[in-house]
């Protein structure tokens, strides 16, 4: 593989790896929020 292809594939993973990271602390802090809301109600 030359160089550039490589370093275009680092890239690309890194977006998408930075791109999963960033959904999945959403995804928590969205559970936390609904989980936190439910124990308010329970109150």
């Amino acid at each position: 593989m030359a160089k550039e292809e490589i370093k275009r594939l680092l890239e690309s993973s890194k977006k998408e790896i930075d791109n999963d990271y960033n959904n999945s602390v959403k995804s928590i802090q969205d559970d936390l929020k609904s989980f936190k809301q439910k124990t308010l109600n329970q109150i």
